[in-house]
Formats: C-alpha cells, sequence, structure tokens
C-alpha cells in the first residue's frame, strides 16, 4: 500500500509539473487558437471513448474497430473548420454502421452514445454557421436517419429534440449576426460623428478666420480709400498707391470670401474654447476709430458673469458688423449699445446712412443696406453664432435709412430665446 501511494504521488507531481509547462504555452495562444486546441482535445477524448466502447456495443472486427470509432468522434474536429462536411461524415457513418454491424442484442441503439453526440454537436454547428440551404438539408436528413434507424417510437421523439436543436442553433445565429451588425452600425457612427466634428471643426474655423480677417481687411480698404481726402497735399502717386493697396486688399478679402465656402457646413456647434470676449470690446471699437470710423458706445452694463462662449458670440457679432459698416458704408457714424434684459445680454450696432463723395466708393450704394444682406458669410454667420448660444439676431434697413443689428443672447447654459429674430426699428 505504501509503494501505490508512492506511486500515486509522483504521479500527481508529474502532471503537476506537465500542466506548470503548458501553461505558459496556452497563455501564448490568442482565442482563436485555444479554441482549436480545446476542439482538438475534446475530439481526441472522444475517440478514446468510441474506440474501447466499441467492442461492448457492435459487433465490430478488432481490426476495423479504430476506423470505426475514428468515423464517429473524429468529425468533431471540423466543427470549428467546416461543420457542413463534419457533419456530412458523421452522418454518413451514422447511415452505413447500422447497416453493415450489428449492435449487441443487450445495447440495442443502432449507434454509439460518442456518434450521438459529435452528430448532434455538428448538427448544431450547421444550424449557426453553415448556409440556411445547407441547414436544411442537415436537418431533414438527420431527423429521416434517426426516424429510419432509432428503435421502436424513439424515432419521433429525437425528430422533436433535433428540430428543437436546430431552432436553438438559428437563434443564436441571428442573435450573434444582429450584434455583428449593431456593432458595425456603431463603427459607422463613429466614423460619420468623427467626420461631423472634422467638418464643425471646420467651421467653427471658417467663422473666426472670416471675422477676423473681414475686420481687418475692411479696415484696410478703408483707410487707404479714405486716406487722400484725410491727408492734406497728397501728391497723384500717393494718390494712385492708396488706390492700389485698397483694390488689392479687395481683392484678397473676396479670395477669401471663396476659400471660407470650401470650409463651412451645416450644423456649427458653439466653440469649445471660445477667445476673445467682450473684455476686448473696447480694443474692437478703438481700432475701427483709428482706421477713420466715428464709433460710439452707449455701455449699459452687460450681465457678469458670463459665460465664454457668450462672450465670444458678442465679440465676433460686433466685430462683424463694424467691418460690414466700414465695408458698406465709410464715413457713416456706428452707434453701439450694449446692456442686457435679465438673463437676455442685449447688443444693437446702427450704422448712419452711407456718407455721400468719394469716401462712400467701392460698391455700396447709399443706405447700405443691399450691400449688407448680400454675398459673403457675415449676416448669416452673425445668426448662426447667435443661434449656436441659445440666441436670436435680426439685421436689416432701420427707419432712418441706416443698417443695424441686433442680437439677444441669453447668459444662463441652456437657457434659449424664443420667438423669431429681432426686428430693426
Amino acid at each position: 500500500m505504501g509503494e501505490n501511494r508512492d506511486k500515486k504521488a509522483g504521479d500527481a507531481k508529474a502532471l503537476r509539473r506537465l500542466a506548470g509547462r503548458a501553461r505558459p504555452r496556452l497563455r501564448r495562444l490568442d482565442a482563436g487558437q485555444r479554441w482549436d486546441a480545446l476542439v482538438v482535445f475534446v475530439g481526441l477524448v472522444l475517440f478514446a471513448i468510441a474506440w474501447p466502447t466499441l467492442q461492448v456495443t457492435h459487433h465490430v472486427p478488432a481490426g476495423v474497430q479504430p476506423v470505426i470509432g475514428g468515423l464517429a468522434a473524429l468529425p468533431f474536429l471540423l466543427i470549428r473548420a467546416n461543420p457542413a462536411l463534419g457533419w456530412a461524415i458523421s452522418a454518413g457513418a451514422a447511415l452505413v454502421i447500422p447497416i453493415v454491424f450489428e449492435p449487441f442484442p443487450d445495447y440495442g441503439f443502432p449507434w454509439q452514445v460518442v456518434h450521438v453526440m459529435v452528430l448532434t454537436a455538428l448538427l448544431v454547428a450547421v444550424s449557426m454557421r453553415s448556409p440556411l440551404q445547407v441547414v436544411a438539408v442537415a436537418w431533414v436528413s438527420t431527423v429521416l436517419l434517426f426516424l429510419a434507424h432509432a428503435p421502436g417510437q424513439d424515432g419521433r421523439g429525437w425528430a422533436v429534440g433535433l428540430t428543437g436543436l436546430v431552432i436553438f442553433g438559428l437563434l443564436v445565429r441571428w442573435l450573434v449576426l444582429s450584434r455583428r451588425e449593431l456593432a458595425r452600425q456603431e463603427e459607422v457612427n463613429e466614423v460619420e460623428r468623427a467626420r461631423r466634428a472634422v467638418l464643425e471643426e471646420k467651421a467653427r474655423i471658417a467663422r473666426d478666420l472670416h471675422d477676423v480677417v473681414a475686420h481687418h481687411m475692411s479696415l484696410v480698404v478703408v483707410q487707404a480709400q479714405s486716406a487722400p481726402y484725410r491727408i492734406e497735399g497728397v501728391s497723384p502717386e500717393a494718390r494712385a498707391e492708396f488706390e492700389s493697396i485698397g483694390a488689392t486688399a479687395r481683392d484678397a478679402l473676396n479670395e477669401i470670401r471663396g476659400m471660407l465656402g470650401v470650409l463651412r457646413s451645416d450644423g456649427q456647434l458653439a466653440e469649445h474654447a471660445p477667445v476673445p470676449g467682450v473684455d476686448r470690446i473696447g480694443e474692437l471699437v478703438e481700432g475701427s476709430r483709428r482706421a477713420g470710423m466715428v464709433v460710439t458706445v452707449d455701455d449699459g452694463g452687460l450681465p457678469d458673469p458670463m459665460p465664454d462662449s457668450v462672450s465670444l458670440a458678442l465679440y465676433r457679432i460686433l466685430q462683424e458688423s463694424l467691418s460690414n459698416a466700414a465695408r458698406h458704408a465709410p464715413g457713416a457714424a456706428v452707434r453701439v449699445t450694449l446692456g442686457h434684459d435679465g438673463d437676455l445680454a442685449v447688443l444693437d450696432v446702427l450704422n448712419d446712412r452711407a456718407a455721400s463723395g468719394p469716401a462712400a466708393a467701392g460698391g455700396a450704394n447709399s443706405s447700405g443696406a443691399k450691400a449688407h444682406s448680400s454675398g459673403g458669410h457675415g449676416i448669416a454667420g452673425m445668426r448662426e453664432r447667435a443661434s449656436s448660444v441659445g440666441g436670436i439676431l435680426g439685421a436689416g434697413t432701420d427707419a432712418g435709412g441706416g443698417f443695424a443689428v441686433r442680437a439677444r443672447i441669453p447668459t444662463a447654459l441652456g437657457m434659449q430665446v424664443s420667438g423669431g429674430p429681432v426686428q430693426p426699428t
């Protein structure tokens, strides 16, 4: 007994050593390789069961027993690689074995238990992975096989059970396909979200680029056109140079507007890191005055604190309004009104009729209204800015013949101004 215990202890140690050596190798395998290894292991175990038990279930010569045992168990090895082929081999063997080899009387079943297990497993795998036509053939053929060879009335029960297995496999198949389609759709949606994010970023860049470049280029045009009339004793050569500067600046401004159309898109969102803001409105107004514009500011006080997105929107709307006034109504006085109405920030920009004479040259009509409202992205961009932070904006000719821009923007996050755009008075 002591020797037996020592032998068992030695065998246990050998198995532990073997498992310890195999574990690192298994960890290096990916999921598919691990499944393949499991299939091979199960197939070999089934074969190790089918071969020795064949001599107690069927009248099979000893030399043929490994072949019959292999036909019963080894088709399981194809359950991942080609389940339809594995099922065909197993079903073909199940059709031939009861005819060629008679079972023992005390066993009374046409196939080994291992053979039945492998055949049903392959039928489920076919239901899950093969084309529906192959599934139908495998189901009907297997049901007929059991109806023909199962003893007594057992064939009907097997037919019902096999049908249930096929339905189960189809349900698993459709569940997996729906999950894959959902994952694919989520991937498509993620790509679409990324594409829209790029378009929104392009739109943000386009708005900022338009506001900044158009503002400063407009001031360059105004200064170049008005310089001969503001400065005494300008020579003809200097006058021609100023005209050339103004024409070049206008051409550059038109080309920039054309390129901005490529960057713009629908569905713009509020900026994520908005700068500058209302704290730099004074610098903006002072720059316009240095360019020769007559700008007065009536500051009634804006709400404080104010979200950065609202502050940026007010700054850009005022910047674009001053650019439009300089470009389309040169020489006209501009009045800027800042204030609040409860939680609403209020911005009104009104310019008078364009001054008559040479300073009004450049394509604007006497009121400036048509030039304000046509071409470019100015007014549309201002409306988009106001709308992106929940506000409204109106622009148009006022009763005095000038042009007015009126914006009402909420300063509370998530608030939305109701009603249509505010109209000039």
